[in-house]
């Protein structure tokens, strides 16, 4: 008989946990009890409701996933959501735990949920996370980021990135042809996920710092960037970001 399986999305993007919930609504077996918005909620919200299973984010505020997993007591089935490249994470496909890469795809997550059916017996282990873990933390030689561009998946090598802006509830990565492409990930999961070479100067900016033309000093301590685009665009750093850029930067 086919279980039902009460679960929770634990992600800080709202994009990336609205497209998982769509995504899992022609699900009978999936019944979404709640959502987490960081690894402390998550924490929380598992000793209280007790899921059968639970979406993961690894990059979080607060605890990220390994660091929350190590608090449990209640132990559910746990699905991690990642945007770690695919082939670093591969270990996950040997264990009883499964792993979806963002953008989450319609035809890996039905794989997922058939995975789920089969191993619902098989007790839950979680041996191999501390291995998992020490070497996803040490995986920061990502050479993409994927956005989704209709029903296609876009494959963003990172040295084409100029920079990236955050603009309201949206984050879009400029390229060096000119475009612009809508991601599901927040500033601060990039800021985290990216090579040393991207250095955040604002809260709402991330820079490539080989794409820099030339830095400029601006007021009070602010610095205006001039990157090395055909538009020669201009990035303001925050004042309070002032001293870490001239550190940074030998300014």
């Amino acid at each position: 008989m086919s279980k039902t399986w009460t679960t929770l999305i634990i992600d800080d993007e709202q994009l990336a946990r609205q497209r998982l919930m769509r995504l899992l609504e022609p699900y009978e077996n999936i019944d979404i009890i709640g959502e987490a918005v960081n690894g402390q909620d998550g924490l929380e919200k598992i000793e209280t409701l007790k899921p059968d299973l639970i979406f993961l984010d690894i990059e979080m505020p607060v605890f990220n996933g390994f660091e929350m997993l190590g608090q449990l007591q209640h132990q559910p089935k746990v699905v991690f959501t990642t945007a770690y490249d695919q082939y670093a994470i591969k270990a996950f496909e040997e264990d009883s735990i499964d792993y979806l890469l963002k953008p989450v795809e319609t035809g890996r997550l039905e794989k997922t949920i058939k995975r789920l059916q089969q191993t619902q017996h098989q007790p839950i282990d979680y041996g191999n996370l501390d291995v998992l873990m020490r070497h996803l933390q040490g995986t920061k030689n990502i050479k993409t980021l994927t956005v989704k561009i209709g029903d296609k998946i876009l494959l963003v090598k990172l040295d084409t990135i100029i920079y990236i802006e955050a603009e309201e509830k949206y984050v879009f990565l400029h390229t060096v042809d000119g475009k612009k492409h809508l991601t599901d990930f927040t500033i601060s999961s990039l800021e985290e996920k990216l090579p040393d070479q991207f250095v955040r100067i604002h809260r709402s900016t991330v820079i490539n710092s080989d794409q820099i033309k030339e830095i400029r000093k601006g007021f009070n301590g602010a610095f205006v960037f001039v990157m090395n685009n055909t538009e020669n665009t201009r990035l303001k750093s925050s004042r309070s970001n002032g001293e870490v850029l001239r550190d940074r930067f030998g300014i």
